[in-house]
């Protein structure tokens, strides 16, 4: 039967079902599933949070009954039974599941082994100091608030995250048609990793991986290879392997144990040995008498053996059948503006980076808004107290209240008079027909002044308060105008987080069965490596070469190439010594950096051209190297990019610059800026220095100015630099130098004249200056074309635009003046001219010294 008015439609059952089932996954995905991007946290973990915020259980405040969190939480923002909560506030506070756990237990919190925890009336909670930050900055307009269930009250649509909680304690769920599994990270190394990404918004994954290792699991363990960290790295899919920490050790009797001591994350220890008991039982492992579990807090599964057992073949058994060895499968599936996105680490991290500018943003907003009233106030109390006997006045003529706050209103001063009383006017609209007048705030903050307040001493105050909050205005304004102090704001933020709460990797990730670093196979040995004016390099070893008495033939080291005149014959450029695990960084006249590792420079006879340098890189047109620095390599990536390092720039017309090593350790393939070089200029050296050494730069008529580095700042690498040396006219810098103790300064001419100087015969000037002469250029010598830092027991390399190349001793060349031209270094034929000098890592002679061309 039908009531009145009563309408009623036919409905597609299939249509209703389908409708209703995606209204319902989209619920279960958006509001229950799914962690979001930006906090890390799903629904349920973000309302017990914020329940203790409202409760204020932050350190160093007592714990809490976890029944009362539980009950404020389902009464207030979770309207779900508290038996279902109670897990979700559990597992945040589980060392073993958490990497950083973001609540302090109190209590029977349950176990690695699986056991439940104590009722949630027996057990007390708080926040860690790390989780509170989560919170941070909450009640300063940070993030947006939306109604409860009931529209009682209001929760946090996300939280201000003062550290990435989504890369750090990952996080699982299952949702309608998808699934997120996110694996748990090392906070020092995220932090690391965002604020290289601030630094350079295109950096690689490659880039990134040498600052985040990969997964950093609470149970430690151990992660086979690096492929599969890579993978998700880049797509947000991947397939880990992850290995027990197991070794052996000895008992009694001769026999050997084997020793359990980390467990794959997510592995129940109390199934493992039971799983590990079976199998023995069931005679699928062999040679094991007995397991036993010996752990307290830490990790400790016994494996007796058999007199016979053989360690190695029983613990890649156990590998093979037990979950000492699993597959940890990374779906990086997270809610990114109100939708599931499968997130690369890139992705993962940008979220947060624009996260956090959002909240930076706002939260200055609000202190500007606080600021500007507490300034109106104070504005307000400065006018009354410089005009304080016609406010007297006018409130003891008053009849009451109201009647004073109305003839205050109407009072107004010029611009000038407030701007003499120490009042910065800042917005325009302020003024009313060019006067300030006062707003109800003010005059109601005046008519509530007390007697004691109109004292000489409380003016003073009043005055110094107002000027500091102006800084904190201006300040705050200008960090709302520049996006540079924003970015820099969000890494101090970080750099603080994980200073105070950052702690060493617990999992270790070793070389899968198989896969072993190009470089291990490689042999670390002695190399010259040549690059010719064409673009032609090869590497060639050391020994290669002969060396000689000062003043020999040479040994033809590389073949020119055949021209029809002389202005297209090749020759050798550039010379340098290196072994095969360094580093060559590459420097173009245009200021771009390149950098490859030396064993990937293709290797030649002494006798051959070498190979095209635009093989390997990806040089741009008309570029050509100017100056090479070798970075010699160690087993830390950051030993081998160390910041304690710089290197120093110097170009043809004077200009020097230093930059920071470690801003060069994440070069793209097609390089980048090195240094801003100005029209009409180019690169000619760098240096690597460590921060506290004095530079010669060497201009080609013989001029010289010594300097300390410390009168150049760091710079980063898009500028330009300062003045090194100011060149005569027609003058031009030919090398640079860095002064060494016990160390002389070599001068070669172009006619292969060369001497020794010490460096005490140069003294330190400021730089910018015209400089001293370090060699007296002639006919005879030429002009100068080049000069080193060298020792006696050091060596060098002489080479000639014809391609000729002689290696000689230090100590054979004199040491003489300033003003002196020197001894011949190498016999030259016609039309021959030294073209360069470079040093020579120190090889035992061969029997034969006097070899010829």
């Amino acid at each position: 039967m039908y009531t009145l008015n009563e309408r009623v439609e036919k409905i597609d059952v299939a249509d209703e079902m389908s409708k209703s089932f995606l209204d319902y996954s989209m619920s279960v995905i958006i509001s229950r599933a799914l962690p979001d991007a930006r906090d890390g946290l799903k629904p349920s973990q973000r309302r017990i949070l914020f329940a203790m915020h409202e409760l204020s259980l932050y350190p160093p405040r007592k714990h809490m009954k976890c029944a009362k969190i539980c009950g404020d939480t389902s009464g207030n923002y979770h309207p779900h039974g508290e038996a279902v909560i109670y897990p979700t506030l559990v597992h945040m506070a589980q060392p073993w599941a958490m990497r950083d756990t973001l609540i302090d237990p109190q209590g029977n919190f349950g176990s690695v082994e699986g056991d439940p925890p104590a009722a949630m009336r027996y057990t007390e909670a708080r926040f860690t100091p790390l989780g509170g930050t989560l919170l941070d900055d909450l009640e300063k307009d940070t993030v947006d608030l939306v109604p409860n269930y009931d529209e009682r009250l209001t929760e946090p649509v996300v939280f201000p995250a003062a550290f990435p909680n989504l890369l750090i304690n990952g996080g699982t769920g299952i949702a309608v048609g998808m699934a997120t599994n996110i694996p748990t990270h090392n906070l020092i190394e995220i932090i690391n990793g965002i604020c290289a990404q601030i630094d350079d918004p295109d950096i690689t994954i490659e880039g990134l991986m040498a600052y985040i290792k990969g997964p950093d699991f609470p149970t430690g363990c151990l992660i086979q290879g690096s492929t599969g960290i890579k993978s998700y790295f880049e797509t947000g899919r991947g397939s880990v392997r992850v290995r027990a920490r197991v070794g052996t050790e000895e008992a009694k009797g001769g026999r050997e144990n084997i020793v359990i001591t980390e467990i794959p994350f997510g592995v129940n220890r109390a199934d493992l040995v039971k799983r590990i008991a079976e199998l023995v039982n069931e005679k699928v492992l062999t040679g094991i008498s007995d397991v036993r579990d010996e752990s307290d807090e830490q990790t400790r599964v016994v494996v007796d053996l058999k007199r016979d057992g053989n360690p190695k073949v029983i613990i890649n058994n156990l590998y093979k059948h037990t979950a000492l060895e699993t597959s940890f499968s990374v779906n990086m599936l997270a809610i990114d503006h109100g939708k599931p996105r499968l997130l690369s680490l890139k992705d993962a991290i940008n979220c947060y980076i624009e996260h956090r500018r959002e909240v930076v943003l706002r939260r200055t907003r609000y202190l500007l808004s606080q600021a500007e009233i507490e300034a109106e106030k104070l504005e307000g109390y400065l006018i009354a107290l410089a005009n304080l006997d016609d406010f007297i006045r006018i409130i003891r003529d008053s009849r009451d209240r109201d009647e004073a706050k109305g003839r205050l209103l109407e009072l107004s001063w010029t611009r000038e008079i407030v701007e003499q009383i120490g009042i910065l006017i800042r917005d325009e609209a302020r003024l009313i027909n060019g006067h300030y007048r006062f707003t109800e705030k003010q005059v109601t903050s005046i008519l509530d002044l007390r007697l004691y307040q109109l004292t000489g001493l409380e003016r003073d105050s009043i005055k110094g308060e107002y000027d500091e909050l102006l800084k904190v205005i201006r300040d705050l304004l200008d960090i709302l105008a520049k996006e540079s102090r924003v970015l820099t704001i969000i890494k101090e933020e970080l750099r603080d987080i994980q200073k105070r709460y950052g702690t060493e990797r617990r999992t270790q990730i070793v070389p899968a069965e198989g896969e072993i670093a190009i470089e291990d196979l490689i042999a670390n040995e002695g190399v010259i490596v040549t690059l010719t004016h064409n673009g032609f390099i090869k590497r060639t070893l050391v020994s290669a070469y002969r060396a000689q008495k000062r003043g020999g033939k040479g040994v033809i080291g590389m073949t020119a190439r055949e021209a029809e005149n002389e202005e297209d014959s090749d020759f050798v450029e550039h010379l340098f010594t290196a072994t095969t695990h360094d580093y060559l960084m590459f420097f173009t006249q245009t200021g771009r950096c390149y950098v490859e590792r030396v064993f990937e420079i293709p290797e030649g006879s002494r006798a051959s051209k070498g190979r095209s340098i635009a093989n390997f890189l990806e040089l741009r047109n008309d570029e050509k190297i100017t100056a090479t620095i070798r970075i010699q390599g160690q087993k830390k990536e950051e030993d081998t990019w160390s910041n304690q390092l710089h290197i120093v720039f110097a170009t043809r017309s004077g200009i020097v610059k230093k930059s920071n090593l470690s801003d060069f350790k994440n070069i793209r393939k097609g390089g980048i800026i090195a240094i801003k070089i100005e029209e009409g200029d180019h690169l000619i050296d760098c240096k690597l220095t460590g921060g506290q050494d004095e530079i010669v730069l060497i201009t080609h008529e013989g001029m010289s100015i010594r300097f300390h580095e410390e009168e150049m700042r760091d710079q980063g690498r898009d500028t330009v630099g300062v003045w090194g040396i100011r060149p005569n006219k027609g003058d031009y810098i030919i090398a640079a130098a860095v002064v060494e103790k016990d160390a002389y300064l070599l001068v070669a001419g172009e006619n292969g004249i060369g001497k020794q100087t010490e460096f005490e015969e140069y003294r330190v000037q400021s730089r910018g200056g015209k400089g001293v002469i370090t060699m007296k250029t002639t006919e005879k010598t030429g002009g100068v074309a080049g000069a080193l830092t060298v020792r006696d027991k050091d060596e060098i390399m002489l080479i000639t635009n014809k391609g000729k190349m002689v290696r000689t001793k230090v100590d054979g060349i004199r040491v003489t003046g300033r003003n002196a031209q020197g001894v011949k270094l190498i016999d030259m034929r016609e039309s021959e001219n030294l073209q360069a000098i470079a040093p020579v890592v120190s090889e035992p002679e061969d029997e034969d010294s006097s070899a010829q061309a």
